[in-house]
């Protein structure tokens, strides 16, 4: 449906501005002239018009415009500290007009537009389901409900905070061995490329034969001169082949399985999906939402299909009335300090606060152990690159020493 910007004056004299939804203009009109505003301009939103356009390329529709989860972190933040001082309206306005990318502020303007038009916020903020998930909007629900909107937001704004630390942690974890292993593949690929042919030139017209080791060498040396393009070429297709079959439910369940079995990688994919879902039924069940309704958002953000079937099958054990740490024990996919402070913070009363311990401690481990790994990692990965290199000069100086052998230098 069109939306309309427009510029009011309200019955008690205050401006308004902001956008609304209608079938025309006019019709647009009618809805202001029923609230008794005074319309001192009205026209189409440009705003909307820009990030719709934004979004359109040659004709070929993109992905929607959303919030990224810094933009969705800073503005939680600024949302909790603006409520404390100002009206919600007014917090709203003031953070969409100092939001520099245009996508962004036509987000929060239409979410402004919702709150101005007499929405609860979170349902002004489910206009724009790609960038507030369900999770966030239960809890500014939940906020809104019990009166506590600033102190929730300042929950959630500690919780989105905390998940970008541990995706840091995750990625600059990855990132050094990636690119260590990166360029040693590159270093290896360009000595077999570039180096190995021209030196074996210097071995066409001698009439002994060379040793195996060279010879092998030299025959991966031929293939990878000719053929580097075909081998690049199948090792995309294979990914592509590997992503397109993921999607596949029962293949994806499967996969998740066998990385949780993995003695390290599983258990680094356990703890961090663990801390996550702790820290997020903390937040929830000091926000005073249901166990049960935490249980069944937070599993939506668990992206180990394994994980996330297992808190399926916990949400509807709760439901029957069972407790959360029996049903995360029966489950066997979580870790045992999860269960173990669980099963403290039911016995007494304090589930919120023991999760969020657990939760600490999970990301603590989480760290000493990715940074243990890293520790053993790296030197490998060096004497592979190390073995590689030696392999293909000892294949380069193999015939030189057996024609000095043969000369009788």
């Amino acid at each position: 449906m069109p939306r309309f910007a427009y510029h009011a004056i309200d019955p008690k004299g205050a401006e308004r501005r902001g956008a609304i939804e209608a079938a025309s203009q006019a019709q647009a009109a009618e809805k202001l002239a029923s609230r008794q505003w005074h319309v001192v301009r009205l026209g189409p939103d440009a705003a909307a018009s820009a990030s719709r356009a934004a979004v359109t390329t040659s004709g070929i529709a993109l992905f929607a415009p959303r919030l990224n989860s810094k933009q969705l972190s800073l503005f939680t933040r600024q949302l909790a500290s603006l409520m404390t001082v100002s009206p919600l309206e007014e917090t709203l306005r003031t953070i969409s007009r100092q939001t520099e990318k245009p996508r962004a502020r036509a987000i929060l303007g239409n979410v402004h537009s919702g709150v101005l038009e007499g929405l609860p916020l979170a349902e002004a903020m489910r206009r724009e389901e790609p960038s507030f998930p369900p999770i966030f909007r239960a809890m500014i629900a939940a906020g809104e409900n019990s009166g506590s909107l600033p102190n929730i937001a300042n929950r959630l704004a500690d919780l989105l905070e905390k998940q970008a630390q541990v995706r840091s942690k995750i990625l600059s974890a990855l990132a050094y061995p990636i690119v260590l292993t990166l360029v040693a593949i590159s270093v290896v690929t360009g000595l077999m490329i570039k180096v190995v042919p021209k030196v074996v030139e210097q071995f066409d017209n001698a009439s002994v034969q060379l040793p195996t080791l060279t010879r092998v060498v030299i025959a991966i040396s031929r293939f990878l001169a000719q053929w580097w393009w075909a081998l690049a070429l199948s090792v995309a297709l294979l990914l592509l082949l590997f992503v397109r079959v993921l999607r596949d439910p029962v293949i994806r369940y499967r996969c998740d399985a066998a990385l949780l079995r993995l003695p390290l990688i599983g258990r680094l994919i356990r703890d961090v999906h663990a801390a996550s879902l702790a820290r997020t039924l903390a937040t929830m069940i000091e926000a005073r939402l249901p166990l049960v309704d935490g249980l069944r958002l937070a599993s939506r953000t668990v992206s180990n299909s394994v994980q996330r079937r297992a808190l399926e099958g916990i949400v509807e054990k709760v439901r029957a009335g069972g407790s959360l740490s029996t049903a995360l024990r029966e489950a066997e996919t979580f870790p045992p300090l999860l269960i173990y402070l669980a099963a403290s913070g039911e016995a007494a009363g304090q589930l919120g606060p023991m999760l969020e311990r657990a939760a600490d401690y999970l990301e603590r481990e989480f760290e000493s152990f990715t940074s243990a790994a890293l520790a053993l990692l790296e030197p490998a990965i060096i004497i592979v690159m190390g073995a590689a290199v030696a392999t293909i000069i000892l294949a380069i100086l193999l015939p030189i020493l057996q024609l000095q052998n043969l000369t009788g230098l």
